[in-house]
């Protein structure tokens, strides 16, 4: 039976240390707020939206939400990025995505100074996290390595495989590894034999939003099992893309879902917009 990776118990320790942070930056003047933009009327992000607001409630981060309607232009929703740009009480910038197809997301998270990119989403910020200098980094795999040191699990000389070559996980994910001196594999849609190279992972890392993709016929005994699909499901509830029950039998370490990694990608955002409030306050 594998340890679970509890998400939520540290993402409760990250909140507990973050607010005390947050009450001495306040003594100084200094009070770190996160603007979040949201356009159209996605329920899941309306959802994921309220997750945040609440977070930041718990640890004392001013929170303001913008919200732009499905018909507003790309013109529009990179005006009001300026404007927030120029806004010295506003630390972190988070565009909400999906956005409607008529904008160019990547556009618009270019719009972001890099100071405020706390989502981590920005060129400079990517090409600072491969090059190994300081920056915001993506908050799901920040969350996911920071999952593993808290639980001691070694990384370095490691087989990781990555399931999915997202730009949100996928791909920062390979970076924040390497730095750790794994050896990486990316599977995604056009790789053949994926199970095969599942079979040789020491850590596999799921991140494609299929549910119950990786069974226990997939990996080897003892591998650690860090599930960051979100499904849906028909009748309401939530699954990973791992298949708990039995994979929880063979794993050495896995991550529930809901539980694992969802409060710890929340945890780590509010870690980078209390870091770019320290930043902008020099």
């Amino acid at each position: 039976m594998a340890e679970i990776l509890d998400g939520k118990q540290l993402a409760k320790k990250i909140r507990k240390d973050l607010k005390k942070e947050v009450k001495i930056l306040k003594e100084k003047g200094i009070e770190p707020k996160l603007a979040v933009i949201m356009v159209g009327d996605n329920s899941s992000s309306e959802v994921y939206v309220k997750n945040k607001s609440f977070a930041c409630q718990k640890v004392g981060i001013a929170f303001e939400e913008f919200f732009l309607d499905k018909s507003a232009t790309e013109k529009e929703l990179l005006d009001l990025i300026e404007q927030l740009n120029a806004d010295q009480t506003i630390h972190g910038i988070l565009l909400q995505s999906p956005v409607p197809k008529a904008i160019d997301i990547n556009k618009a998270f270019r719009t972001i100074l890099p100071e405020k990119d706390v989502d981590g989403f920005h060129p400079m910020n990517v090409g600072n996290l491969v090059i190994g200098e300081d920056c915001f980094i993506s908050c799901t795999p920040y969350g996911v390595m920071k999952l593993l040191e808290e639980y001691k699990i070694p990384v370095e000389g490691k087989n990781a495989v990555i399931l999915g070559r997202s730009n949100i996980v996928g791909k920062p994910m390979v970076q924040c590894l390497l730095a750790q001196n794994a050896t990486i594999t990316v599977c995604h849609s056009k790789t053949k034999e994926i199970e095969n190279i599942v079979k040789n992972a020491d850590i596999v890392i799921s991140a494609i939003g299929k549910p119950h993709f990786v069974t226990s016929e997939m990996i080897k005994e003892g591998a650690v099992i860090v599930d960051v699909g979100i499904n849906r499901q028909s009748d309401g509830s939530i699954v990973g893309d791992v298949e708990f029950e039995s994979v929880n039998q063979k794993a050495s370490y896995i991550t529930p879902v809901p539980g694992g990694v969802g409060p710890m990608t929340i945890a780590m955002l509010l870690t980078n917009v209390v870091k770019a409030a320290k930043i902008q306050s020099k």
